[in-house]
This record gives structure tokens, C-alpha cells and sequence, in this order.
């Protein structure tokens, strides 16, 4: 059992940053690999970053360059830190955790909103 907690989400103009922040909880140790995925309106999740247990990542076409995937193992938490925000990113943002039996858990989604 693994516990996904989002936060860091809002509302910010075009340009600007966010830091996501997901804290895991549980069976930590079963966890393989974390990631961010979103969702926008009418559109299907979408994988956004990911990074492995032994912390190679991996990103999407769309916000390579501006997103980036860090983890701080001691607080078993993932982030994403995303630069220059664009209107296209406003999306529900999700936490994803894979276990070691290839499981998936999710948080409950962090809203991100940017304006033009």
C-alpha cells in the first residue's frame, strides 16, 4: 500500500513557475519508479516525467526542456519544477508511483491553471 500526496499547484501567468511536490507514504520501499502524468480538459493522461529508482529520467516531448523530474529520497518526494508555463499546460497534474510488482498508485491530482 503506497500513499501519494500532491501539492504546489495554482493559478500563474504565462512564463512563470511551479513547483509540484508529491510525498510518498506506505510501502515505500516497493516503489520502482515515480512520475508526473496530467490531464487536460477533453484530453487523455498524458505521461509528463518520470524517474526511476535509480534516477534516470524521462520526459515528454512537449515540456523537455522546461519541466524538470528531482527527488529527495530522505522524504521519499518527487517534484517538478516547470519553467516558462505556457497556456497548454493547464492540465490536473497527477503523482504516480509504480511498485516493484509493476502496481500503480496515484495521487489525487493538483490543479495547474496558466493564464495568458
Amino acid at each position: 500500500q503506497v500513499q501519494l500526496v500532491e501539492s504546489g499547484g495554482g493559478l500563474v501567468q504565462a512564463g512563470g513557475s511551479l513547483r509540484l511536490s508529491c510525498a510518498a507514504s506506505g510501502s515505500i520501499f516497493s516503489i520502482n519508479a515515480m512520475g508526473w502524468y496530467r490531464q487536460a480538459p477533453g484530453k487523455q493522461r498524458e505521461l509528463v516525467a518520470t524517474i526511476t529508482r535509480g534516477g534516470s529520467t524521462n520526459y515528454a516531448d512537449s515540456v523537455k526542456g522546461r519541466f524538470t523530474i528531482s527527488r529527495d529520497n530522505a522524504k521519499n518526494t518527487v517534484f517538478l519544477q516547470i519553467n516558462s508555463l505556457k497556456p497548454e499546460d493547464t492540465a490536473v497534474y497527477y503523482c504516480n508511483a509504480m511498485s516493484i510488482t509493476l502496481h500503480d498508485y496515484w495521487g489525487q491530482g493538483t490543479q495547474v491553471t496558466v493564464s495568458s
